[in-house]
């Protein structure tokens, strides 16, 4: 697995992190499942004053003990921002990294929390790996650019396959609270990997995504019109093999790309964080705020399931309160093989 991650790597041009050392350590199999969750009422407001009695727990159907409960919002956080750099968001992309600035600035407790920007557009690039420090964290965001330079032009957005590296070269060797957000208008176009993979990494390795989709019509529309279509979506839509010509006569057909949207959806709900989407009611500035108020507003809950109870190496988890307030966590969680 190390040998093809370290390929996937090379080919979307990210020099592979350094690996943990070959030293002997002993391997502990632990049976209690984690789970973070954020809890609002029906107008939408953040709950934070619950207790372990208020929360009711099934996996696979079945119920559970809550033997953990945690309403602390002072865990060391893991963070991971990966933007979209690809040309549909040429003309965002400053708006972007403003916006970031502060929010890194907010979020991130340097004697605590760690930080990585990685930018994806025809190939994922990590522009500064974890730290402390606000400054590398600056300048990283200050060198996003759309893959106009050499080397680096054409068509592309490896969503899945950033969402894959971040989790499986970065977030994998970290504990505690790990999250990642990710800023995109949400269709990948040519990634290796498909959806499914990108959202079982996450799963396997207890990391949260915060999508938010940011979506150019204007940009979209004139480059839809100047490619004409072409090359490969990602999984949810991809585009169909095309003989020369583009098929049986005429003109190439264009491939019909996926809901960037529902993508989005999907990342951030099946590994337990939430969606949002820049409008002209609410500014990406704002979603920042409701992001950073998540990830200092969550509940760790801990549970130790019945392993005989299903042979499923993936086994589902619904999480709900007795006040019939929204809960929002990750869907599930795979055995450890």
């Amino acid at each position: 697995m190390q040998s093809m991650i370290v390929g996937l790597a090379i080919l979307l041009g990210i020099f592979p992190l350094a690996w943990p050392q070959e030293t002997p350590s002993f391997k502990v199999e632990v049976d209690l499942v984690n789970i973070l969750a954020t809890v609002r009422d029906k107008q939408g407001r953040l709950v934070n004053s619950l207790t372990k009695e208020d929360f009711l727990l099934e996996e696979e159907g079945q119920p559970q003990e809550i033997e953990y409960f945690s309403s602390e919002t002072d865990l060391p956080l893991t963070l991971g921002l990966l933007v979209d750099t690809s040309m549909s968001q040429s003309r965002i992309l400053e708006e972007e990294r403003q916006a970031s600035y502060q929010f890194l600035a907010d979020i991130l407790r340097p004697e605590s929390d760690l930080a990585f920007v990685m930018s994806f557009d025809i190939e994922a690039q990590l522009l500064e790996n974890l730290t402390h420090s606000q400054e590398q964290l600056l300048a990283a965001l200050d060198s996003l650019q759309v893959p106009t330079r050499p080397g680096r032009a054409g068509v592309g957005t490896v969503l899945y396959d950033s969402v894959f590296l971040a989790v499986d070269e970065i977030l994998k060797f970290e504990s505690g609270r790990k999250a990642m957000i990710v800023i995109s208008d949400g269709v990948d176009f040519g990634s290796i990997m498909d959806l499914d993979q990108a959202i079982e990494a996450a799963q396997r390795n207890d990391s949260i995504i915060y999508t938010v989709r940011y979506y150019d019509s204007e940009m979209n529309m004139a480059l839809r019109g100047r490619s004409g279509g072409g090359g490969r979506a990602g999984s949810g839509g991809r585009g169909g093999r095309r003989g020369p010509g583009g098929g049986r006569g005429g003109a190439p057909r264009r491939p019909q790309l996926p809901d960037g949207k529902q993508i989005l959806e999907r990342l951030a709900r099946e590994t337990g964080g939430s969606m949002f989407e820049v409008t002209e009611e609410q500014s990406l500035e704002e979603i920042f705020q409701k992001i950073e108020e998540e990830l200092r507003h969550q509940y760790s809950i801990g549970y130790t399931p019945n392993r005989e109870s299903s042979q499923k190496a993936f086994r589902t988890i619904r999480l709900t309160t007795r006040k019939g307030l929204t809960v929002r966590c990750r869907e599930g969680y795979y055995i450890s093989s």
